[in-house]
């Protein structure tokens, strides 16, 4: 089975390894997250794209055979930049997500939710125009730091997403039929946002498109013995280790520091 390198700006984009092991589990793994330098949401398009393609190359020299950049904003701002930079194949988190959404669409109208740089890049409403979809855009920026906390079934959380979708869906969007997570935290939100958007909305997590793209590249199957995973933080290997199996949702054992920038 393939060496997959899977890279992100932190911990989110285990939500994205959790799906690829899911349907790739023989697949090896080598994980990247530059946590010395997130968030990129407040970062300028050179400086995601410098450390983005940092993280690629050094993902390339320890024997990916395919890259999975499983960061939104890496995807949004950088994508073409690190497709320019590596020799192996390169998939984003973005147009998976929103093919899916397109194809169960029956409205042609979805709604994005996402940090405010995913969202100021609109590189979700392109994908989808192009498509045929029109797209509401809504940053929820709270999201993210309730993740963190652990604060995913918090009543704090739910009180906040019915701000944000209760908003969404009885102001503009009321005709949307899907709603697409276009940020990795997000997934751990989905049993709450079920609950949260109305029962005619589907919910399409970026993170299933992605892998299931990536199976489709690959034209493998999932038999096998488990694979390896090996991952690598640019800062704080144990909040990575504590954090990390929340989204991976197992214990991470082998977590190694490096630093890119030398």
């Amino acid at each position: 089975m393939p060496v997959i390198g899977v890279f992100d700006s932190g911990f989110g984009g285990l939500t994205v390894l959790r799906e690829l092991r899911r349907v790739l589990p023989a697949a090896n793994y080598l994980y990247f997250g530059d946590t010395a330098h997130l968030p990129y949401g407040a970062k300028s398009v050179h400086t995601v794209a410098k450390y983005a393609v940092s993280a690629a190359h050094f993902l390339e020299q320890h024997g990916i055979e395919m890259l999975v950049v499983a960061c939104n904003t890496a995807t949004a701002l950088a994508l073409e930049d690190i497709r320019a930079a590596v020799r192996v194949p390169v998939v984003g988190v973005i147009e998976p997500g929103a093919q899916r959404a397109a194809a169960i669409s029956k409205t042609k109208k979805a709604v994005v939710v996402a940090t405010e740089a995913t969202v100021a890049s609109h590189a979700y409403r392109r994908a989808l125009e192009h498509l045929g979809m029109e797209a509401t855009e809504k940053a929820c920026p709270l999201f993210v730091p309730l993740v963190e906390e652990g604060w995913v079934e918090h009543p704090v959380t739910e009180e906040v997403a019915h701000i944000y979708m209760d908003e969404l869906f009885q102001d503009g969007a009321r005709d949307a039929d899907v709603l697409v997570l276009g940020c990795t935290h997000y997934p751990l939100l989905r049993p709450l946002l079920r609950r949260v958007v109305p029962q005619s909305v589907e919910i399409v997590d970026s993170a299933e498109s992605t892998a299931a793209r990536v199976v489709e590249m690959l034209g493998k199957n999932s038999a096998g013995p488990a694979g390896e995973l090996c991952c690598y933080a640019t800062d704080s290997v144990e909040k990575f280790r504590r954090l990390g199996g929340k989204f991976l949702g197992c214990p991470i054992e082998n977590i190694e520091l490096v630093d890119i920038e030398k």
